[in-house]
This record gives C-alpha cells, sequence and structure tokens, in this order.
C-alpha cells in the first residue's frame, strides 16, 4: 500500500510548524519512505507568544486558541499544497499539534490545533490527538516517535533527537527503550535571546564560552535526570525549571550557552551508559535542530566517541524533518487500525491505536 500524506509537527522550540509531503509505502510489514518536500512555516511573534502563554489561559481562552491555532494550521496546508501543486494528491493530514499539558502521572495530555477545524478548512481527512489513548492507558505519552524508528530507521542502534526536549531510542532486540533526555534547544534559544539572537548559529556563542561548574552541576541535579525511565517531559520544564536556575547564576549569555551545551552533552552521555546496551561498533542518528548545531553535535561526539558509538547527521530535510515525517507514519497506522504507539517505551499497559480521525466531507 501507497500513502500520501501531510504529517505536521509543532514542537517546544517554537520555531514554527513543521510539514512535510511524504509518500510511504508498505510491502509486507516493511516500510519505506520518500519526503517529496518539505517546510518549516515560521510563527509570528504574537502566535508564539500565545502558545507559550496557552498554559495560563482560562477555559474558554484556551478553547478558542485551539480552535485558532488550528484554523491556522489549516490555512497553512492549504497554502502548501497550492505552492507544491499538490491538489487531488494527499490522501490524509497527520497533525501532532502544539503540546500545551502533559501530566501523564494525571492520564492527561492536551495538544493545541482543533483537528475538527483544520478538516473543515482543507476539506481532507484529519488525524489528530496522536498520545491520548496511551496517556488513557498509564502512559506517558512520550516518546511517540520510536514507532518511526522501528519501521523507518531501524539500521541504526541508538536514534537522537535535538528539537526543543532531547530524546533518546535504542534497540533493544526486538524493542525500543526510549525517553525524554533533557531540555535542549527550547533552553538554547532562550538564552541566545538574550543576545538578541534567533538562536546560536552553529553554536559559535557557546563555542565562545566558559563552563561554570557550580552551575553545571546544579543543572546536573536536578531530580528528573535521577527518575528511571519510562519517563517524559513537558516543555515548561526547560521554561519554568531550567531557565530560573540558570538565570540565579551570574555570568555571561555565552558562559551560561556552554554550560548547558556541556550539560546536555552529559545527560546523552549518562543516558547511554544507563541503557546498559552494546555500544561498541553501534551508530546514533541524529536529527532535529539540533543537529545543524555544530558545537553541540562535537560536544556529544567527544562524550559517545569513547564508547565506541558514531554520530551520523542524515540529509538536511530528514534531519529537519524526521519527526514531521513520523507523524506521517503515525496517521498511515492509525488509517490502517494498526498500533502506533509502543507501550515498550511510553509504560502504558498495553500497545494502542492512537488519533482522533475527522472527515468534513460526506
Amino acid at each position: 500500500m501507497v500513502y500520501h500524506v501531510i504529517g505536521l509537527m509543532s514542537g517546544s522550540s517554537l520555531d514554527g510548524l513543521d510539514m512535510v509531503y511524504t509518500e510511504l509505502t508498505e510491502v509486507r510489514g516493511q516500510w519505506s519512505y520518500q519526503i517529496h518536500t518539505a517546510e518549516c512555516i515560521p510563527y509570528s511573534e504574537e502566535l508564539k507568544t500565545s502558545l507559550a502563554k496557552a498554559t495560563s489561559l482560562n477555559a474558554r481562552d484556551y478553547q478558542l486558541l485551539h480552535t485558532a491555532y488550528g484554523r491556522f494550521t489549516g490555512e497553512q496546508v492549504n497554502a502548501f499544497i497550492s505552492r507544491h501543486g499538490l491538489d487531488h494528491k494527499i490522501h490524509f493530514i497527520a497533525s501532532h499539534g502544539h503540546t500545551t499539558f502533559h501530566i501523564p502521572e494525571q492520564n492527561t495530555t492536551a495538544q493545541l490545533g482543533c483537528g475538527a477545524t483544520i478538516a473543515a478548512v482543507t476539506t481532507l481527512p484529519v488525524i489528530s490527538d496522536l498520545r491520548a489513548v496511551d496517556v488513557a492507558l498509564g502512559g506517558q505519552g512520550a516518546p511517540i516517535v520510536p514507532i518511526g524508528e522501528k519501521y523507518l530507521f531501524s539500521d541504526f542502534s541508538y536514534l537522537l533527537n535535538l528539537g526543543g526536549i532531547a530524546n533518546i531510542s535504542a534497540k533493544n532486540g526486538e524493542h525500543y527503550q526510549a525517553f525524554d533526555i533533557c531540555p535542549a534547544n527550547r533552553v538554547l534559544d532562550a538564552l541566545a535571546q538574550g543576545l538578541g539572537k534567533a538562536y546560536d548559529e552553529n553554536g559559535a556563542l557557546a563555542a565562545g564560552g566558559v563552563t561554570d561548574q557550580a552551575l553545571l552541576s546544579a543543572l546536573n541535579a536536578l531530580p528528573y535526570y535521577g527518575q528511571p525511565a519510562p519517563k517524559s517531559l513537558a516543555n515548561d520544564f526547560g521554561t519554568d525549571t531550567v531557565l530560573p536556575l540558570i538565570a540565579r547564576h551570574t555570568l555571561s549569555v555565552q558562559g551560561k550557552l556552554r554550560t548547558y551545551v556541556d550539560h546536555i552533552a552529559t545527560q546523552i552521555e549518562a543516558s547511554v551508559k544507563g541503557m546498559n546496551l552494546p555500544t561498541k561498533g553501534t551508530q546514533m542518528l541524529v536529527t532535529g535542530g539540533g543537529a545543524f548545531n555544530r558545537f553541540l553535535i562535537e560536544s556529544i561526539d567527544a562524550r559517545l566517541d569513547p564508547l565506541g558509538i558514531t554520530l551520523v547527521v542524515p540529509d538536511e530535510q530528514t534531519a529537519a524533518y524526521k519527526e514531521a515525517l513520523v507523524m506521517a507514519l503515525i496517521g498511515a497506522l492509525r488509517w490502517r487500525q494498526q498500533p502506533n504507539i509502543l507501550s515498550s517505551v511510553t509504560g502504558a499497559s498495553r500497545d494502542s491505536v492512537n488519533g482522533a480521525l475527522w472527515v468534513s466531507e460526506a
């Protein structure tokens, strides 16, 4: 079977709406993909602020933002289809939405971006709410990307995504271990903005800083890092816990960036070691916006090379849009009524079929 899907992802870094048009092919249980085109639609400052402050809204205003962001998403999909001549070529849309409330210990997760509204605006079938059943079954609802790594990137022993939050997956026989490691680009970008930069290009600012050992020790001592997997992070861990901790230390922005890069690399090394899986002669696929941060990659490599792990950054489209691609696959599995989240990763009581299907045309 062949599926032509638009996958949508809004990450915790708030850089924009990732959109990928992919052709997914399944033959006797084996999946392959081809990315035909992909874009990141930048958020306006107004929308970025609205999304960042969504959890502080009252119920009425939150619901209004939910539908407004759904309309924005649908309109961006229509423009994407028009720009690339994709009319009558799309089977369905798989939309992750933008995560706001993520409280798996209370069986709750919420993503902005009303699926019904997206379907109404685009007149295409839409699959949304991609985590809800797993969370209802006692799972973390995260990470959800390992199902895509199982079917699309099984050649790699380790897979690292450096988005707003860094998360890791690793093959353990036929099963996967995976969890959120620490905030990544969400914190790095916020620090760079203190110098008037949208982000630290190639990690040049961090490379010119000096690590502050007191801050590094305080970051590494945060209780989350001592918790066993499965575990996941809400977006506000970076903004409400990590950034205030960094702000309490008096040092230059470059020093803060350098220290935080060292923190990310340290936690990635600790996560790999904590999995107790073979490392010598293995490869780690690195994707997400952080894959383009040269200094961050060099810092991680310095930690993992002694373990025998080789970092592999794929082609630019895969590196930048892997999560949106996996959302498309999750949607295709939902379309087929097949499990699309791995309970071995999330801790749910069983694998489950996640996603609400919205159809606006009879």
